[in-house]
């Protein structure tokens, strides 16, 4: 396959994981063979098969990072990153549980209680648990300073009022962590007063609404909090810790190979057909292969600060600002390189017209451009 001459080989894995990345594909190359998924675009965002999860979940993929006294398999991120690199890189189905598996595993870890983590680990790892994310807002965007949503103290918890949107799978998961406000804006502190809650989708004063794509996909709502009840022991954090929690929890958002790997399906299959075609190799494309190949290391990279504990969200910044318009160079390349070609197979034909579809989404979603520019001028010390 194509893929496998473009992501670098399992040699050049760091030790131990070599043998974890021959299992993920031959785990892969049996799926396709059994018609269990078709390579997609954007797969780890639209791609939601819940029997994939599954057949994940039994394979030992998911909730990897998670430690064995929760229900995981106490693995590495660099582990759970070869294992993820795949799967993006295949376009399999994986929107089930990756904000969960990706986002949500860590934040618990790091701030979740004993029963929030006893609760919601092994559901995760078992692939039982779907959550979304609860940062944006109408009118802020990539702003979260400018959180609107409220959360006031109630009896035996809280009441929180607000509106979210962008929120990927409410139509279909469990839960998310909000972001809300615990207390009056601080014009000089504007990300004090920020705490987060466990919110049920299901739950007393949830709404979800559909937020449908121009092509008809579905998978962004708008989630409406009216009062919604929020027990004391789904409070997540400490109160007035959001924005530091967040910030971390961006790190894992915004470094992983899904900021890379979206449209990496078209990519492949046109380094596939160039080859079936006998054509000569195209300049571009290989620019874009040696795109990929650094990102792969910088994403690593970040990967490894993570399972060290250190500080990342600058980095991640970087990974995601060129990450995210690498894949849209690859969904440009492909269709000016198709342009109107008749012999084109219709599944790669089909592949570049979502990758063209998605492709204004790329740069705004996980922080824009703008806001990762700032993130990084910041780390590094500009003014």
């Amino acid at each position: 396959m194509a893929r496998s001459r473009l992501v670098p080989p399992a040699s050049t894995d760091l030790a131990g994981t070599a043998a974890l990345r021959a299992e993920v594909r031959a785990f892969l190359t049996a799926q396709l063979s059994a018609g269990s998924f078709v390579p997609a675009v954007d797969a780890w965002l639209c791609g939601w098969d819940e029997a994939f999860t599954k057949a994940l979940a039994e394979h030992g993929y998911l909730g990897m990072t998670v430690p064995r006294e929760y229900g995981g398999h106490g693995r590495s991120h660099i582990e759970r990153f070869v294992v993820t690199e795949e799967l993006l890189a295949a376009g399999a189905p994986v929107a089930a549980h990756w904000i969960a598996d990706r986002q949500i595993v860590p934040a618990l870890l790091k701030n979740g209680t004993e029963a929030q983590k006893r609760e919601f680990l092994p559901k995760i790892a078992t692939g039982d648990c779907f959550f979304g994310i609860g940062m944006s807002e109408p009118d802020s965007g990539s702003d979260l300073a400018s959180v609107r949503t409220k959360a006031t103290p109630v009896s035996g918890g809280w009441s929180l009022t607000g509106t979210k949107v962008w929120t990927s799978g409410a139509h279909r998961g469990h839960a998310f962590i909000v972001l809300a406000r615990t207390a009056q804006v601080d014009p000089t502190h504007r990300h004090a007063g920020l705490s987060q809650f466990i919110v049920r989708f299901d739950g007393p004063g949830v709404q979800v609404r559909p937020i449908v794509s121009m092509n008809g996909g579905h998978h962004f709502n708008e989630v409406i909090l009216d009062e919604a009840f929020v027990a004391e022991d789904m409070v997540f954090g400490e109160i007035g810790d959001g924005w530091q929690q967040v910030t971390s929890e961006l790190a894992f958002e915004r470094s992983g190979p899904e900021r890379v790997l979206s449209t990496f399906p078209v990519l492949s299959a046109i380094a596939e057909s160039t080859s079936r075609q006998d054509l000569s190799p195209v300049a571009e494309l290989g620019r874009l292969v040696a795109r990929i190949a650094g990102l792969h290391q910088m994403s690593t990279a970040v990967a490894g600060a993570l399972e060290r504990h250190e500080p990342a969200d600058v980095p991640a910044a970087v990974v995601k600002l060129l990450g995210t318009s690498t894949e849209g160079d690859i969904a440009d390349f492909a269709d000016l390189r198709l342009g109107d070609e008749t012999t084109v197979d219709p599944h790669v034909r089909a592949l570049v017209s979502v990758a063209v579809d998605q492709r204004p989404g790329f740069t705004l979603r996980g922080g824009t451009t703008e806001v990762l520019r700032g993130v990084i001028a910041r780390g590094l010390g500009m003014r």
